[in-house]
């Protein structure tokens, strides 16, 4: 069992980016990258051998609605995961946290863990952080993320202050050392991510960040971000953090994001990335491109014969011959198509348009791999901008 090993590769001179190899139980990862979100057992519209052809290393589970349904009894029949969704190569699994935050009033939170009713069947349940890292264990993640409270942005209807953020912040803390004790206990062979918190408030985010590296963790992440706070405050504690965390282990950004919150991440030294967003808004109709969002149920696409993306090589932009229109092919299916199997509310198309958008994610991230490797991350960084404030 190999557990887990960084390499870092190379930096950038003008920023904090960096690309490395991340070495897990399931294979080895490229960093900086994204991890589609899979969070129940599957990412939804797409086999996983098209997220093999479409570059994904690593994808994420949820423990919270795994636990709820199928439940630890078939979880642990088929070992775990990675058998259970034909998935043979590396998964994270988020701890529960995010989920029982966001029951709200259906969740009372104590030094204990989180008591909550069932939102599938109204059970009353416990989750605490010993429960969360049994239940990783048996799904069998490779890495495993530590039972946290996601510091809310807003705490009835109000800006969180410093006093709540820090009372949160401190529960997490005890929260980390009780799974790390469980995690040893159970002998869990892979890597255990300890979770960086603290709000919008930049003293307590290195208070958390301290007290973490003090216990070690294999790696870290930056949560409480993305949970409603404006985008400048998201910046400004993703400019903070990540540069502040041990620069031998990964960094892991929760929940971001835009494709320029990607690579403005990656300039502050994040090596991995997830968010719901490409899969969810490809379902709405949103579609990420090199030049701008598509909003496809606008009626201007109704006879339109483009592509998606004419410079993208998916299947949904160049089809089965993987030849952009910018480079002559004219294969795929065009917005027009797309745009009326929205209408219509055909599954192939949210399925089709969820493969470009996490291709879209997937190349964006190996372009800025590849922009590391060569030396030039900061005008791979310019011309990112200037192409996404084109427009489509």
């Amino acid at each position: 069992m190999t557990a887990l090993q960084f390499d870092l590769l190379a930096t950038d001179p003008d920023s904090h980016a960096r690309r490395g190899t991340l070495t897990l139980n399931h294979g080895v990862v490229q960093t900086p990258i994204f991890m589609p979100v899979g969070t129940y057992g599957t990412v939804k519209g797409v086999m996983p051998r098209s997220l093999e052809e479409m570059g994904a290393q690593i994808i994420l589970g949820n423990t919270f609605h795994l636990w709820m349904r199928p439940g630890l009894d078939v979880m642990g029949a088929f070992g775990g995961l990675h058998a259970f969704e034909q998935w043979n190569k590396p998964i994270l699994t988020d701890s529960g946290g995010f989920q029982v935050w966001s029951l709200g009033a259906m969740r009372k939170i104590s030094e204990e863990g989180v008591k909550f009713a069932s939102p599938v069947n109204g059970d009353k349940l416990l989750l605490t952080p010993e429960v969360s890292m049994q239940i990783q264990t048996v799904l069998n993640s490779d890495i495993v993320m530590q039972f946290d409270e996601c510091t809310p942005y807003e705490t009835q209807g109000r800006i969180t202050n410093e006093a709540e953020a820090r009372r949160s912040m401190e529960l997490s803390l005890r929260w980390a050392r009780r799974c790390q004790a469980e995690f040893a206990r159970l002998q869990n062979p892979n890597a255990l991510f300890g979770i960086v918190q603290g709000g919008m408030f930049e003293h307590l985010r290195e208070e958390s960040l301290a007290a973490l590296v003090e216990m070690d963790f294999p790696g870290y992440a930056v949560g409480g971000v993305s949970v409603g706070e404006p985008k400048e405050d998201m910046r400004r504690i993703t400019a903070h953090t990540p540069h502040r965390l041990p620069a031998h282990k990964p960094r892991y950004l929760m929940g971001v994001g835009t494709p320029e919150d990607l690579v403005e991440g990656v300039a502050q030294g994040v090596d991995m990335f997830d968010c719901v967003m490409p899969t969810r808004n490809a379902r709405n109709g949103t579609i990420f491109t090199r030049y701008g969002d598509l909003k496809l149920r606008n009626a201007r696409h109704r006879n339109d014969p483009q592509p998606l993306d004419p410079s993208c090589t998916c299947h949904a932009c160049a089809g089965t011959a993987g030849v952009s229109w910018a480079d002559g092919g004219r294969g795929g299916f065009s917005r027009a198509y797309l745009h009326h199997l929205d209408r219509c509310g055909e599954m192939l198309g949210p399925m089709l348009t969820t493969i470009h958008n996490l291709h879209y994610y997937l190349n964006l991230m190996r372009e800025i791999r590849e922009a590391l490797d060569a030396g030039r991350f900061g005008e791979f960084r310019r011309q990112f901008a200037s192409d996404r404030a084109r427009g489509v």
